[in-house]
């Protein structure tokens, strides 16, 4: 799976800051890689009309969509979205510290 970020302004660094950091605090830097992108083909593609944009793309499964647009998300809502998008579900509604291993890092 691939984060593509694309802009074009300097300014909009944070939000590859964000990903990376959110993507770290999960474990999944090894799972996830994201990259910066400037293509003018996939901007058209995707009706990107504002920056910066977060993209995801699965090639496994021929999938690519734009998840935001024009604003940088807090670190907790990135991290529902990464954790909804790898696990489909939002483990935090039904997680306890005793339900398994896994979960009890999460809660």
């Amino acid at each position: 799976m691939k984060i593509k970020i694309y802009w074009t302004e300097e300014n909009t660094k944070e939000l590859f800051n964000k990903v990376s950091v959110v993507l770290d605090e999960l474990w999944l830097v090894s799972f996830i890689q994201v990259e910066i992108t400037y293509d003018e083909k996939l901007k058209t593609e995707l009706n990107i009309t504002k920056e910066p944009a977060l993209i995801v793309e699965e090639e496994a499964i021929d999938f690519k969509d734009t998840i935001f647009e024009w604003l940088i998300p807090d670190d907790e809502e990135l991290k529902a979205m990464f954790i909804s998008i790898i696990w489909g579900w939002d483990m935090w509604d039904w997680c306890a510290p005793s339900a398994c291993w896994t979960c009890s890092t999460w809660c």
